[in-house]
Formats: structure tokens, sequence, C-alpha cells
């Protein structure tokens, strides 16, 4: 791997985890739910089975430049991903370390898990963070 290939990786992980860990105090403010027994529309559940998982949906998208297509949170404790052509094989566990930083601060003190997928959509990495111990362990599928 030449100096330029090792450096753009870098560069592109510590891009994201700025990105990430600057503007999640965007997500992290109040948000209102929905009131119990009313309808909420599709469109309010694309990217999160909560308002402030939508925000976060939302808000990754638009945050990762083109390296994520898709995202959603579920349960505020599971955030998925479909990651674009552009991330390079060996770049996915870093993007997921900083979508899991940021997805940390956002909802903290719990377990949470960061799914990637490919851009056709197949498991790539599952990444698993237990609160308690601080630890974070990656699996593929």
């Amino acid at each position: 791997m030449t100096f330029f290939q090792r450096s753009r990786r870098w560069i592109t992980a510590i891009a994201l985890v700025l990105l990430l860990t600057v503007s999640t105090t965007a997500c992290s403010t109040a948000t209102t739910e929905a009131p119990a027994g009313s309808l909420v529309g599709y469109s309010q559940l694309e990217r999160g089975n909560s308002a402030k998982g939508q925000e976060y949906g939302d808000w990754v998208v638009s945050a990762a430049q083109g390296l994520v297509s898709d995202a959603y949170v579920r349960d505020d404790n599971q955030l998925g991903v479909v990651i674009t052509k552009e991330v390079q094989p060996n770049e996915v566990k870093d993007l997921s370390r900083s979508l899991l930083q940021g997805f940390r601060k956002s909802f903290p003190s719990k377990d949470l898990k960061v799914l990637v997928f490919a851009p056709d959509k197949a498991p790539i990495l599952v990444a698993d963070y237990d609160s308690q111990s601080g630890q974070v362990e990656y699996n593929t599928p």
C-alpha cells in the first residue's frame, strides 16, 4: 500500500470522526415525540422508529459526505448504514468505529450496535458496543 493510499484512509477516518463528534450536538437537542395514540406516517419511520432516531439517521446520511447512502436507527440502540462504492473494503472497520463513536454521544449509557451493509444491502460488518465494559466487538455476518 502506498503512502498516498494509507494517508487517504486515515484522513477519511479522521474527517468522519470529527464530523460525527462536532455535529452530534445538533442531534442531541430535545425533540418532541409523537403523542401516544397518534398515527405516525411511514415517512417519519424511514430512518428511525423514534423522532430522535429519525433525526440521527437523516443526519448520518448528510454528514457522511457520500460515504453512506442510507441509514436507519431502531430502538435508539441500533444504527444500520448502507455504504457507497466510495468506501474501500479496508476502510469499513474505521468507518464503523467512527459511526459508533458518534452514536454513543447521541445515545449514551446504552449497549449499541452498528450494522454496515454493502451498496447491494448485503451485510458486511456488525460492531457491538458494551456500555458496561466499554468494549467493542466486531463480527462479520
